[in-house]
Formats: structure tokens, sequence, C-alpha cells
């Protein structure tokens, strides 16, 4: 038994990564992830602006002891479960069919 034996040689991680159908992958997920964070950040930028710089907005009741920098508040956590279910369906549909077809080849491969 030699102690040099490694066992059959792994997937090649570079000839993966510029595969038509990786690129097609980043290039998916780069078009969701980085226009949804841009939007993201300017929604809670706006909230932190408006709270710092604007109070007789912000501190307009709408109803009882709710006012609108309490519901642009609440609106944030809102906001963070709708952009995670959106990218949960965008995953499912554009993401996983690709990832899944490159994880089938590279354990074909090994």
């Amino acid at each position: 038994m030699s102690t040099t034996d490694e066992g059959p040689p792994g997937p090649d991680w570079e000839t993966i990564q510029q595969s038509a159908e990786f690129v097609q992958l980043r290039r998916r997920l780069r078009g969701f992830v980085f226009p949804m964070t841009v939007a993201f950040l300017a929604w809670y930028l706006l909230y932190v602006l408006l709270s710092d710089y604007a109070h007789e907005f912000m501190g307009t009741k709408v109803f009882g002891n709710i006012n609108i920098g309490l519901i642009f508040g609440l609106l944030q956590f809102v906001s963070t479960f709708v952009i995670t279910s959106l990218y949960v369906r965008h995953a499912n549909k554009k993401l996983d069919p690709i990832a899944d077809k490159i994880r089938e080849d590279a354990e074909g491969v090994a």
C-alpha cells in the first residue's frame, strides 16, 4: 500500500468555474442580489434619514399612539421577509436547476 495514493481525481474546479452554466448561474445570482441590495439599502437609508431629519413627518400620528416612524420601522422587517421570499422563489426557479446540473456534472466526473 502506497502512501502517495490520493484516490480518484476530483472535479476540475477551474473548468467548472469557466463553464457556460457556471457563468450563467453567477450572472443570474448577481442579477438578483445586486439590485435587491441597492433597493433595500436605499429603503433603509430613507428610513434613517427621515428619522433623523424629518421628526415632524415621522412623528405624525396615524391612529392612537401609532405614528409614521413606527410604521416605517415595522415595514423594515416586512421588507426583509419579502426580499427573502423573493430570493427563495428566484433561487428555486432560476438558480437551483443550473446548480443541480453543475453538481451532477461534477459528481459524474469525480
